[in-house]
């Protein structure tokens, strides 16, 4: 396929009528071009697919430079530019379920909650009351958030910082002078509070059992030994990180202009990777390269069967009146 035949046929690709476009108000949503497909792909996400134990919430960015309402910088990732979306995905990559960061507006957010806890609210309320253990970093919880988590029973275990609201006064840098391997607990209720030192002083919430020891801890050779809770930490975090380079691996985006159409073809390789990863846990020996070559012939082939073939193939050279270039022109 040239370029210009592609770029002709993305002109075409949407996913909305522009003149169905919703008015700006309390029922406005800023996803309203891809809301239909992206709410579609989150149901069969949820519907066939049940996740492991452990489940990490995080962010991702797709790279986007464009002009859009929600567009994102963050300096401290490798895309700088681009849309925002929370991810909520289990050991093997699978996104089990996902939210796109819309900034603050009157559909995502509330007085009470902002828009990161709001999408966090609606990531984890699928996996309520059924046993997994979610780990999260310190930008979406804080403890009055957290003891939110605890009442809709949901086990978690997230990283903060010191300063955050509603944390206990005297769990600062400037109350406790920890020593390597330090480890100092704070309970209240089921909520377990933690600062554990090697380096630096790291802040961990908790309402996962066992409650980890307080002390000092360090090896025969005075190195510090990290808790168990923060080894696990550590462990189940990155799969967020794991599922989305699984995705880029081989990714269809291209360069484009709307933000819509490069949104769509990031969550096209997103549901290409979240088909291959069941099947792979059912005992099918394909890599992840050759189960999208096999989807791509499939699909190849299944379209091949409903159009209609000519049954015998014109040969030589076409005739000058078929190539031809009719002009119509308008005259007053």
């Amino acid at each position: 396929m040239t370029r210009d035949r592609l770029l002709h046929i993305l002109r075409f690709l949407h996913f909305a009528d522009n003149s169905q476009r919703p008015h700006e108000g309390e029922e406005y949503d800023r996803l309203w071009k891809l809301m239909t497909a992206f709410d579609t792909l989150n149901e069969a996400y949820t519907k066939f697919y049940k996740p492991s134990e452990h489940l990490a919430v995080d962010e991702l960015i797709v790279k986007f430079q464009g002009r859009f309402i929600f567009k994102q910088y963050i300096p401290k990732k490798r895309k700088l530019f681009g849309i925002k979306i929370y991810k909520l995905c289990d050991e093997s990559g699978y996104t089990y379920d996902m939210r796109v960061y819309l900034l603050r507006d009157s559909h995502t957010a509330t007085d009470e909650m902002n828009a990161t806890h709001t999408n966090v609210r609606r990531l984890t309320s699928r996996v309520e009351d059924l046993g997994h253990k979610i780990f999260m970093d310190n930008l979406f919880l804080s403890p009055r958030r957290f003891d939110d988590m605890d009442r809709r029973k949901i086990n978690s275990c997230v990283t903060l910082r010191p300063k955050r609201m509603d944390m206990p006064s005297d769990f600062g840098p400037k109350h406790l002078k920890l020593k390597r391997g330090d480890v100092r607990v704070t309970t209240r209720g089921g909520l377990t509070a933690l600062v554990s030192k090697d380096r630096r002083e790291v802040y961990m919430l908790t309402n996962i059992d066992p409650l980890p020891a307080q002390g000092n801890f360090c090896d025969d050779s005075n190195r510090p030994m990290r808790p168990d809770i923060l080894e696990r930490y550590n462990r189940h975090m990155g799969y967020v990180e794991n599922s989305d380079r699984m995705a880029n691996s081989y990714s269809m985006c291209r360069r484009t202009f709307k933000w819509a159409t490069k949104l769509f073809f990031h969550l096209l390789d997103l549901k290409v990777l979240n088909s291959w990863i069941p099947l792979s846990s059912c005992g099918v020996k394909y890599t992840y390269r050759d189960f999208r070559l096999l989807l791509v012939r499939t699909l190849i082939q299944e379209s091949g069967k409903s159009q209609d073939r000519p049954t015998s193939r014109l040969v030589g050279r076409p005739s000058a009146a078929a190539t031809n270039v009719l002009r119509l022109e308008s005259r007053p």
